[in-house]
């Protein structure tokens, strides 16, 4: 007599490992295209500011969903300032920045399983803890593109989504304004509008 094969199911903690592993690869494989498509159609993208708010919109999206790659994001704040209402040309901009920022945090969702059993993911876990509401704001404030790397580890940390969406888009409405009503005052000063 012949025994059937019997397909036994996986250990519930082996099926939720693989399910994870597919879910990190797909997060860093979406992270890369969306970083490439920005860094390829950012001739295309600059079409789009014509389009007023919703040109700004994108075009903020864009810039802030590559990460690593830094892509002008404050020049079309800077000058449509001059043109539109500087403090909705901020909000929109800084809506387009932070919801562009989430590239940064799914790849710390992702890329968490890789280190997840090293100190350095210790490490980075208890700073954002500790002042992962301030840090997020803070470095979403700076025009310096270090907020990648702090996205990384907000998503690696898994600090809440609406948590880090709130304080990021706050960051950079701080930023944008001062950088829309800089260029409502100095483009027209310069006779540039």
């Amino acid at each position: 007599m012949t025994k059937a094969l019997v397909h036994k199911p996986l250990p519930m903690k082996e099926e939720s490992a693989r399910k994870a592993s597919w879910k990190n690869v797909l997060g860093i494989f979406v992270v890369a295209a969306l970083s490439a498509a920005a860094l390829l159609f950012r001739e295309g993208l600059r079409k789009w500011a014509t389009y007023g708010y919703f040109g700004l919109f994108l075009i903020t999206l864009a810039s802030n969903a590559s990460v690593i790659l830094p892509l002008p994001g404050l020049v079309l704040p800077f000058t449509l300032g001059a043109v539109l209402h500087p403090f909705w040309v901020a909000v929109v901009a800084a809506l387009g920045a932070a919801l562009g920022e989430l590239s940064g945090y799914l790849l710390g969702l992702s890329g968490r399983a890789f280190i997840e059993d090293y100190r350095l993911y210790r490490r980075l876990k208890a700073l954002m803890s500790r002042y992962g509401e301030g840090l997020l704001f803070v470095t979403a404030m700076l025009p310096i593109p270090i907020f990648d790397f702090v996205g990384i580890m907000a998503g690696m940390a898994r600090i809440p989504l609406l948590r880090f969406l709130l304080w990021v888009f706050l960051g950079k409405l701080v930023k944008m304004l001062a950088v829309t009503y800089f260029g409502g005052w100095l483009l027209p000063w310069l006779g540039l509008e």
